[in-house]
C-alpha cells in the first residue's frame, strides 16, 4: 500500500548526464527532524544563502515504509512540491543506508557480522550485510516505489544512492557472505586446484578439498592467508558495489535522464573507487579534513576524485560549515577558512559544494555537528553569513566556471589492490603506509603548482609526460609492459623502493626483484632492508642539479646495476657506496628508481628536475603556501585560482598578459597581494 501520487507532475526535462550546467550549492536537509511549520522559513533562508540543491531523504526508510509493504510518501510529497515551488533542486536519497528496526527483526540476517563473529545490532546506521538477499530485495522495492513516484517531478535533479558505503561496516563475515564469496571465487578461478595454487595453501597445510570449506578471513589463532585476505577485500568492494547497482539499475530503467551517484569518502581504503567510478554518472565525495590536514592532501583528494572519471567535474557532497562532532576535539573554523576550502574545491575541478547539514539537529548522535543554520536559528550568525557570501560568489562564477576542466600532463599511479596487499601484516615493515607515501610524492608537484591527475593501472595514460609510481609492490598482469611502453614512447617515470615484488595474487615473483620491472629499470635488488624508526642513512649526490647530502629513512636496498646509471649513493651502513637513485634510458624515455625514502626537500628538487625534463611548467610561479590551479573551458578560456593557505599576506607577480578579477571584472596585472586565507580568481583575457 502507498499514499496517493504527488500533485507536481510536470515533465522532467532532459539534461546532460552528470553535468548540470551550473555550480551546485546546497546542503543535507533533514526536515523530518523538525515541525513542518518551520519549512517555509527554511525555504526563505535557503534562497537567502544562495542554495540551489539540497540532499533529502537520506535516512528516511522507517518513515517511508513504517511496516512491511506499507508505504507512506505523504511527507516527502509535500517536501518535493515545496522545493519545486521555490526553485530548489532535490538530490533525492534512496534512504537505504539505515534499514528500519522492524525489518531487522523480521529478517535478522540483514544485520552484519564482524570478523570476531559478533552480530551487530540495529540502532544507528549502515547495519546491513551487503550480501543479504532480504536486504537487497527490500531495498530494491523501496527504490522502485521512489523512482515510479517521482520520475516526473520537477524538483528531481539527482539520485543519491544509499550513503557513504562501507563507512561503518566495510566488511561482513556472516554465513551469507561466505556463500556469496564461494560463488565469487568459483567464477574467478574455476577450480579448487587453481585457487589452492594462487593462494599458496600448501603453506601451513591449508589446502581446500571442497568449496564449502572456504570461509571469510575470520579471527583465527594466527594470521590468515594473504591471498585469501586480498581476495576478500576485492570481494567486499564488489559486494558493496553490487548493492549500489541493485538500486542504480532500477533508477536508470525508470528515470534514464536523471544522473545517479553516491557519496565517496576521500582516501577510503576498503572500496576500490576506480572500479566503482564507471558506474556513477558524477563523482561525489565527502570532504572532512582535520585542522592538521595539509592543503596539499586536500588537493590530492580532489585530484583523485576528478580523475576517477577522466577529468569530469566532481561534486563535494558534504563538508562541514563549522566544526564536526566526531573527532576527540572539534574546534571552530576560523573566519575565511570555509571560503578557502570551498574555492579550493572549485580550483581542483569541482562543480559544486554542499554542506552537512542545513539545520543543526536538536537530538541524535550529531546534534553538535555544525550546520548552516545553527541552534539559534539566526541568519546573523557568522557561519550563516559566510555561507551566504560564498553562495553569492558561486552564483556569479557559475556561468564562467561550470563545466570547465583541469588539464594535467603529470600523473600519479594509484592502485587500490596494491594498497590492500602492501599493508597486509605481518610483512617486512608495518611502517609502509601507501596513502601517506602517495601523498609524499604528490606534495612536491602540488608545491610546484604542477597539475596532477591520479591514474590507475587500467587508465588511459595517453597525454601524460611524467608518471610517478610510489611503492608499486603488486603488479597486475600487463602493467609492467604498459610502463615499458610509456617510457619507450618518451615518458619520464619514477618508481620507488619495494616495487615489482608480487603478482596479482600476492605471490612473490621469483628470479630477482623487481621481477618484471628489471628490464625497464635496468637493475636488480639483491636485498631490501626495512628500517626501524631509529635507523636512517644519507643519500649522497656528488654532481649535477641535485648535488648534496640528504637524509633518508624508512627503507634501504642493495642494488646491482644492469644498465642503469647511479645518480646517488648511500653514505653509510654495509651498503655504503651502493646506488640509491638510478636512471635507465629506455627507448625514448627515462625510468628513475629510488631505493629509499629521502627527505621532503630532496623530493621537491627531484620532482622539479623531472618536470623540467618532461617539459612541464608550473601553472604560475608563487610563494610557498600559495596554491595555484587552472581550469580551462571548452572554448579555450582559462581561469586561475590563487589560494593563500598561509596566515600572512603574500605578494606574487602575474605573467605578462591580461587578466581580470572574478567576479568583479576588474583588470589585474603585475604585482598582486593576497590577504591571509584569501582566494583570488582570475580570467585570462585573449
Amino acid at each position: 500500500m502507498s499514499s496517493p501520487m504527488p500533485s507536481a507532475t510536470s515533465q522532467q526535462p532532459e539534461r546532460p548526464t552528470a553535468l548540470f550546467g551550473t555550480l551546485l550549492y546546497g546542503a543535507d536537509y533533514n526536515p523530518e527532524q523538525w515541525p513542518e511549520s518551520l519549512w517555509q522559513e527554511d525555504m526563505r533562508l535557503m534562497k537567502l544563502a544562495g542554495l540551489n540543491m539540497v540532499s533529502i531523504n537520506i535516512f528516511s526508510w522507517a518513515l517511508l515504509e513504517p511496516a512491511l509493504d506499507h508505504y507512506d510518501f505523504s511527507q516527502l510529497d509535500r517536501l518535493m512540491d515545496l522545493l519545486a515551488e521555490h526553485g530548489i533542486a532535490a538530490d533525492l536519497g534512496t534512504a537505504t543506508a539505515a534499514p528500519p528496526p522492524w525489518m531487522c527483526r523480521e529478517y535478522p540476517d540483514i544485520l552484519p557480522v564482524t570478523r570476531e563473529g559478533l552480530r551487530l545490532s540495529y540502532g544507528s546506521r549502515q547495519h546491513f550485510c551487503p550480501n543479504s538477499k532480504n536486504y537487497r530485495r527490500e531495498a530494491a522495492e523501496l527504490v522502485r516505489q521512489l523512482a515510479l513516484r517521482y520520475r516526473r517531478h520537477p524538483a528531481l535533479r539527482l539520485w543519491h544512492v544509499n550513503n557513504e558505503y562501507g563507512c561503518h561496516v566495510p566488511a561482513c563475515y556472516c554465513d551469507n557472505c561466505a556463500v556469496a564469496f564461494r560463488s565469487w571465487l568459483q567464477q574467478r578461478y574455476g577450480s579448487l586446484e587453481t585457487l589452492n595454487e594462487v593462494w599458496g595453501t600448501a603453506f601451513w597445510g591449508q589446502r581446500y578439498g571442497h568449496w564449502e570449506e572456504i570461509i571469510p578471513p575470520r579471527l583465527t589463532p594466527a594470521q590468515p592467508s594473504p591471498g585469501l585476505c586480498l581476495d576478500y577485500q576485492r570481494f567486499m568492494s564488489s559486494s558493496l558495489l553490487e548493492c549500489f547497482l541493485n538500486e542504480a539499475r532500477i533508477l536508470r530503467e525508470i528515470t534514464p535522464h536523471v544522473p545517479v551517484t553516491t557519496n565517496f569518502m576521500a582516501a577510503f581504503k576498503p572500496l576500490d573507487y576506480f572500479a566503482w567510478a564507471p558506474h556513477l554518472d558524477v563523482i561525489a565525495f565527502d570532504n572532512y579534513p582535520a585542522r592538521s590536514t595539509p592543503p596539499s592532501e586536500i588537493a590530492f583528494v580532489h585530484d583523485l576524485m576528478r580523475s576517477l572519471r577522466n577529468g569530469q567535474p566532481h561534486l563535494v557532497m558534504e563538508q562541514a560549515p563549522g566544526p564536526v562532532n566526531w573527532r576527540p576535539q572539534n574546534p571552530q573554523r576560523r573566519p575565511g577558512e570555509l571560503r578557502l576550502q570551498s574555492l579550493q574545491a572549485l580550483a581542483r575541478g569541482a562543480d559544486g559544494v554542499m554542506y552537512f547539514q542545513w539545520r543543526q539537529s536538536r537530538a541524535g548522535a550529531e546534534k553538535f555537528h555544525s550546520a548552516v543554520v545553527s541552534h539559534d536559528g539566526s541568519e546573523q550568525a557568522r557561519v550563516f553569513r559566510e555561507v551566504e557570501e560564498i553562495g553569492a560568489e558561486l552564483k556569479q562564477l557559475a556561468p564562467l566556471i561550470a563545466g570547465s576542466r583541469v588539464p594535467a600532463q603529470a600523473a600519479l599511479l594509484m592502485d587500490w589492490e596494491n594498497w590492500w596487499a602492501v599493508e597486509y601484516q605481518p610483512g617486512p615493515s608495518d611502517r609502509l603506509h601507501y596513502w601517506d607515501l602517495l601523498h609524499a610524492y604528490y606534495q612536491p608537484l602540488y608545491s610546484l603548482n604542477v597539475p596532477v591527475a591520479v591514474v590507475s593501472p587500467d587508465s588511459n595514460w595517453q597525454g601524460y609526460r611524467l608518471l610517478v609510481a610510489p611503492l608499486l609492490y603488486l603488479l597486475r598482469p600487463g602493467l609492467a609492459q604498459k610502463l615499458e611502453h610509456f617510457v619507450a614512447a618518451g615518458g619520464t617515470l619514477l618508481i620507488t623502493f619495494f616495487s615489482g615484488i608480487v603478482d596479482a595474487y600476492d605471490r612473490v615473483v621469483t628470479g630477482g626483484y623487481p621481477a618484471e620491472l628489471r628490464r625497464l629499470l635496468g637493475l636488480r635488488v639483491s636485498e631490501f632492508d626495512p628500517w626501524s624508526e631509529e635507523m636512517s642513512n644519507t643519500l649522497v649526490i656528488e654532481e649535477g642539479a641535485l648535488q648534496g647530502r640528504y637524509a633518508c629513512s624508512l627503507w634501504g636496498e642493495v642494488l646491482e646495476l644492469e644498465g642503469a646509471q647511479a645518480l646517488g649513493r648511500f653514505a653509510s651502513d654495509y651498503y655504503a657506496g651502493s646506488p640509491a637513485l638510478t636512471v635507465h634510458h629506455f627507448g625514448q624515455g627515462r625510468a628513475y628508481y629510488l631505493a629509499t625514502q629521502p627527505e621532503a626537500p630532496f623530493l621537491r628538487r627531484l620532482l622539479q628536475q623531472l618536470c623540467q625534463e618532461a617539459g612541464l611548467a608550473p601553472v604560475l610561479e608563487a610563494p610557498a603556501g600559495v596554491e595555484i590551479s587552472r581550469r580551462v573551458a571548452a572554448d579555450g578560456r582559462s581561469f586561475y585560482f590563487l589560494l593563500n593557505h598561509t596566515r600572512q599576506e603574500v605578494t606574487l607577480s602575474l605573467p605578462a598578459g591580461h587578466f581580470r578579477r572574478l567576479p568583479e571584472g576588474e583588470i589585474a596585472s603585475g604585482q598582486q597581494r593576497l590577504a591571509p586565507l584569501s582566494v583570488l580568481v582570475l580570467q585570462e583575457r585573449n
